[in-house]
């Protein structure tokens, strides 16, 4: 989805540096004192306008989240939304996925979720696909163990490549819905996508993967 350029967005995260972090590097093996607690630590990749991570803020508070985006002018709506809430275990990391193992150190991450990502369709593409196996390989160094993958997509495309991904690499799969909507899970917090593509009818898939110890 095409964003609108915000010139402004740069200035205002930097104007904010006790809730987001442009330069995640400096604070690997540090990230709980950059929330003041030893509480766990969840991270969403690409957390996009940040309405799941406040929502699991809120639900949550004894878990510390940390939504990373790359794009000024879709976090700072996360940024907007974390001061109108208040909340203090919510905060936000500019940066790329692709350098995970560059801000976090080996078991420092208590869970990683990943929400309707961009599913990446040509063959040529799948490297990019965040549930490759170069990112599953990430996720398992930064990760406490066993470490643990929430995982949310409309695409089933996606969906099915995941399993067999995530399969193949040796996870083991503890929750699997194919319409999460019409299942019995409790406290489903939803993204922004997950609202609009439930409104129009379409099936969420979602699933909870674990690395084996």
């Amino acid at each position: 989805m095409r964003q609108r350029f915000k010139p402004w967005a740069k200035e205002k995260l930097m104007e904010n540096p006790e809730i987001v972090s442009i330069q995640p590097e400096s604070l690997k093996g540090k990230w709980h004192s950059f929330f003041g607690n030893d509480n766990p630590i969840h991270i969403e990749v690409g957390t996009g306008k940040g309405q799941f991570i406040n929502g699991m803020g809120k639900q949550n508070p004894s878990v510390n989240y940390l939504g990373m985006e790359l794009y000024d002018s879709i976090i700072i709506t996360a940024l907007d939304r974390i001061l109108e809430n208040g909340l203090s275990n919510v905060k936000l990391i500019r940066a790329d996925a692709t350098h995970l193992l560059d801000y976090f150190d080996h078991g420092e991450i208590d869970r990683v979720y990943l929400n309707f990502s961009d599913p990446w369709p040509k063959l040529k593409h799948a490297k990019r696909r965040l549930t490759h196996e170069s990112f599953l390989q990430k996720y398992e160094t930064i990760l406490k163990n066993p470490g643990e993958i929430h995982f949310k997509t409309d695409n089933q495309g996606l969906f099915e490549y995941s399993l067999h991904s995530m399969s193949k690499y040796g996870m083991i799969f503890q929750d699997v819905s194919l319409d999460l909507h019409k299942s019995d899970i409790s406290h489903n917090v939803m993204t922004e996508y997950e609202e609009k593509f439930s409104e129009k009818g379409f099936r969420i898939y979602r699933m909870e993967a674990l690395f084996r110890s």
